[in-house]
């Protein structure tokens, strides 16, 4: 069943005319009236509704179920990522998402290869917003992620965090997988480095605010390849695969 997020209030009864996008993916998916296809905001849960007209401009559709099961996480996890190259960040974004990540923060470390303007930033904000929302819908998760403003390193680590930071680095003694498998589950925030890694300033800045440095294991993962994996062994570990 298609799935689109709509970011108005639903409820059972209403009749919505469906945002443009929405309306432009059902005319695309070539539905019919009558045909039924599941909403949700964003808010918790989410609802069936049947389509009750179909133009090129308009499309009409009315709540009919709520569905209330969660697929997230049973633990908050965010994903503080350096800017990698190229378009790497829209598949670690978008996979990110599907494990089940609720916060990314896209970081500018001293060693990030790409340099964003503030027009850029805001037009990249803009593309990875919408990242998020194709992945949610994609993988049926019910509730958006949420994207923090794109920081510098050194300014985001001397912020108050509600998440425990955690910093991979080759050089730790101990593994994300055995300390994963002595503490119970909690909300963490992992840290990835660009493709050059942080840099020792900010390594020692990250330890001064209370980070925990763990390895990933012998191999050096790429900055791509390292926040998906200690994801995986998160929710392996605590529950959520």
């Amino acid at each position: 069943m298609p799935r689109f997020f709509c970011p108005l209030p639903l409820a059972i009864g209403a009749h919505l005319d469906l945002p443009d996008n929405t309306a432009h993916h059902v005319f695309v998916l070539r539905l019919n009236v009558g045909d039924q296809i599941e909403l949700f905001n964003g808010e918790g849960g989410s609802y069936l509704a049947s389509l009750t007209s179909i133009s090129k401009k308009n499309v009409s559709a009315e709540v009919k179920v709520f569905l209330p099961e969660e697929v997230e996480l049973p633990f908050g996890l965010s994903l503080a990522q350096a800017l990698p190259e190229g378009s790497k960040m829209d598949w670690i974004i978008e996979k990110a998402i599907e494990l089940g990540v609720s916060t990314i923060q896209p970081l500018a470390a001293q060693r990030s290869v790409v340099k964003l303007t503030a027009e850029r930033a805001e037009k990249k904000m803009s593309h990875w917003q919408a990242v998020i929302q194709a992945a949610t819908e994609q993988c049926g998760r019910k509730r958006i992620a949420h994207l923090a403003d794109l920081m510098d390193v050194q300014k985001w680590l001397a912020q108050q965090d509600m998440h425990r930071r955690v910093l991979l680095s080759p050089r730790a003694e101990t593994s994300l997988a055995d300390w994963a498998r002595h503490h119970p589950a909690q909300a963490l925030t992992i840290m990835i480095g660009p493709e050059g890694g942080f840099s020792e300033t900010e390594e020692k800045l990250a330890l001064q605010h209370g980070a925990l440095v763990l390895s990933m294991g012998p191999r050096v993962l790429r900055t791509e390849t390292a926040g998906l994996t200690a994801i995986s062994v998160l929710s392996a570990a605590w529950g959520g695969m």
